[in-house]
């Protein structure tokens, strides 16, 4: 019997922003729709779906200035600018109603028209996921249609399993797009590529080499008026479980068959099960001073807003070598970082070489504010003694064109590429690792702002010469 082509590997012919008038709307979607229009790859109605009771009018307003404050400084010659923004407000349609409200579907249908194929993007509030998902459903909305859920997907794994069961009764799993912009950065994307690419990395990329992984996603600010979103979350749930784990499977993934993505993902869910579950005994919560009095954030509230851990991944590759993670807000700097520390050389044959505690060599990956990757190497000093001082070769650095997260991500959810997508048993399996900390864990400990975090999540990384803050 002859089959018909899969309407799921055509483009989508419209995208639904649910939440259309909240910040992420504004400061990144926008932006990244308006990117994709100007270079051609975006040409499709553009609806948004919310709450507020908005004309159209405002609601391009809303578009428009978010763009703005996006493009400020931009050098582009402000007529091709004007003329690209007046044709993407052009695409632009708005629905207001109640999640919880059938009329609002029935009415998101009718701004639909002909469209067959959309993507329903889901930019709201985790507790709305499996209301509009269901809402989609049951309206008919979801046929042929891809749907974008932003993280976190769930806050544990029984609510991940339950969130993912709600997805599939309607939509198949190659129809559901769990985004994470991280995943969406070059200098991640770059991580991929550049261990399978270089042929110099892969004999030392092992326990063999490798004394231990440690990786920093550091924020200089603090929640920022949402603090009643962090109580709920917490810096393990929001960065931990998502961001940093999914930096990890790239780095200590096996070599996937081939660069198709469900080669790639298949790869990452065999990592994430080879991690040992988190004990209290490898955690460190921190909490910045004047947490507390953030607005909606409980005073006598424990919920961390920094987080230190040590991670081991039980394989033949990675056995014995620790991984150590760390995030937080109102830390000295906003950066990202990988720096992978190589072992010392076998024999001590030059005294100056190897400080106990210390690498000699290491490769740093910066992910933010800008992409960079170096090679420290010891070179001897000019004279007749044997000393020396470690330098950093720089391979690359500050890439220049690249696409923002989010508009590489939106474009491959609509065209159907899931490459930079997490998959189900990948997202269950990472909430597994750090399921025995969410609820038994050490009392967060009070940290200054501006300052690196409770001094006690040094000890968790003495052994293997502390963190690096020359991100600083």
């Amino acid at each position: 019997m002859a089959h018909g082509p899969d309407p799921l590997a055509a483009p989508s012919d419209a995208l639904v922003v649910f939440g259309a008038t909240g910040d992420l709307a504004h400061k990144k979607i926008f932006p990244a729709l308006y990117a994709l229009h100007q270079r051609g790859a975006l040409d499709v109605p553009v609806i948004g779906v919310a709450s507020s009771s908005w004309t159209l009018e405002q609601f391009r307003a809303h578009a428009r200035s978010g763009i703005e404050q996006s493009a400020a400084g931009s050098s582009k010659p402000a007529a091709a600018a004007l003329a690209a923004l007046a044709s993407f407000l052009a695409l632009l349609r708005y629905v207001c109603g109640d999640y919880q409200d059938s009329a609002t579907f029935a009415a998101l249908g009718q701004a639909l028209g002909k469209a067959q194929r959309p993507v329903h993007y889901l930019a709201i509030p985790p507790a709305l996921f499996a209301t509009v998902i269901r809402g989609l459903g049951k309206a008919g909305l979801a046929a042929n249609a891809r749907v974008i859920v932003e993280k976190p997907f769930g806050r544990d794994l029984a609510s991940a399993r339950a969130l993912n069961q709600v997805a599939l009764d309607v939509f198949p799993e190659n129809a559901i797009f769990r985004i994470d912009h991280f995943l969406g950065k070059e200098a991640t994307m770059n991580l991929l590529y550049f261990r399978f690419a270089n042929a110099f990395l892969e004999p030392i990329w092992n326990r063999n080499h490798i004394a231990s992984v440690q990786i920093t996603l550091a924020e200089q600010f603090g929640v920022q008026g949402r603090g009643g979103f962090y109580e709920s979350a917490g810096c393990l749930r929001d960065v931990v479980q998502n961001h940093l784990l999914q930096i990890v499977a790239l780095l200590a993934m096996e070599p996937p068959g081939s660069q198709h993505f469900s080669a790639v993902d298949a790869e990452k869910p065999k990592v994430f099960n080879a991690m040992l579950p988190l004990q209290a005994s490898d955690l460190v919560r921190g909490q910045y001073q004047g947490y507390r009095s953030e607005p909606q954030v409980d005073s006598h509230s424990d919920v961390e807003t920094y987080c230190a851990l040590r991670l081991h991944i039980d394989s033949w590759r990675w056995a014995g070598v620790p991984w150590y993670l760390r995030s937080g807000k109102c830390l000295p700097t906003t950066a990202c970082e990988v720096l992978v520390r190589l072992k010392a050389p076998p024999v001590r044959l030059f005294e100056d070489a190897v400080t106990p505690g210390q690498a000699p060599n290491h490769l740093r990956f910066r992910l933010s504010p800008h992409s960079l990757i170096a090679l420290a190497a010891r070179v001897k000093q000019p004279g007749k003694a044997f000393v020396g001082e470690q330098h950093e070769l720089v391979l690359i650095e500050d890439e220049t064109g690249e696409q923002s997260p989010y508009e590489r991500l939106l474009a491959d959810a609509m065209a159907g590429d899931r490459a930079l997508f997490a998959r189900e048993d990948a997202v269950e399996a990472a909430w597994r690792v750090v399921e025995p900390v969410l609820t038994r864990h050490p009392a967060a400990i009070s940290y200054p702002q501006g300052s690196w975090g409770p001094p006690e999540a040094g000890a968790l990384i003495a052994s293997q010469g502390g963190w690096d803050n020359a991100m600083a």
